[in-house]
């Protein structure tokens, strides 16, 4: 039976015994060769019309299991902020890595139906689409800014009135170094449209590298601990540029004490 991820009170930590020291050897190889394994049996059953939320939890568990086996190590707190939500909010959240998207269902799909914006090209990825279009994303191109504004509204809206969450990842790439100057205000525009509250996240994911010549596939670094962090969710007032600050100071101030 598979391992739950057990919150205590609103966080997770990883137990200190997870990892086998097998795996901890060659980690990018063994998590890849599970990895694998999961993203292939998820998107089979996506094909076939067989994944729902709770498959899609269960893959994004999985993932989280398999990063531990190879001795990565886990930091989740704030989760009463996503646990406690009574309506449908945007997640807006920097970008560091590909787990984040692998591994934010499994926090936030047991409490709230969600979502994500994404790169039109993942739905169009080998095997990876099947997944991702059975979670009905907003896709964007990246290239064309006003056409991707109008993609986040409408069909972040959309969603949201039909009571599914939705997770903005409002910088261009995927980086190491958060830049506010790159954040921009998607994410409180749509809030602001929509009538939603945000949820700030920050996350630190650099245990799963960004690949040099497949960006998907980087090392995988277990002594790197990985972090996540739920704000408490923001009313947007007026023009939104406020809220807009608090989610910068959140995200900049938990780097801060990450990296100490």
């Amino acid at each position: 039976m598979r391992d739950e991820l057990v919150f205590e009170g609103d966080a997770y930590n990883t137990a200190p015994e997870k990892g086998w020291a097998l795996l901890r050897a060659i980690p990018s190889f063994f998590f890849y060769c599970q990895d694998l394994v999961i993203v292939w049996q998820a998107s089979w059953r996506a094909k076939h019309g067989r994944y729902d939320t709770a498959a899609w939890v269960a893959s994004s568990r999985d993932v989280v299991r398999a990063l531990e086996s190879v001795g990565v190590k886990f930091e989740i707190e704030g989760v009463d902020n996503v646990r406690k939500l009574d309506a449908p909010v945007v997640f807006v959240a920097n970008h560091m890595s590909i787990l984040e998207t692998f591994v934010l269902p499994g926090i936030i799909a047991p409490f709230r139906d969600t979502t994500f914006v994404v790169k039109r090209s993942l739905v169009e990825y080998p095997v990876f689409k099947h997944v991702m279009r059975s979670r009905d994303p907003v896709t964007i191109t990246r290239t064309n800014p006003r056409e991707d504004l109008r993609a986040v509204l409408e069909g972040g809206e959309q969603r949201l009135k039909a009571g599914i969450s939705v997770v903005v990842f409002p910088q261009t790439t995927r980086t190491t170094v958060f830049d506010p100057m790159d954040f921009n205000s998607i994410g409180v525009k749509l809030a602001k449209k929509a009538g939603a509250p945000v949820v700030p996240i920050a996350l630190k994911t650099d245990a799963w590298g960004n690949g040099r010549y497949l960006k998907d596939f980087g090392k995988i670094r277990p002594a790197s601990k990985v972090h996540f962090a739920f704000g408490k969710p923001l009313r947007i007032k007026d023009r939104g540029r406020e809220e807009h600050e608090e989610i910068v100071r959140f995200i900049s101030d938990k780097l801060a004490q990450w990296s100490t």
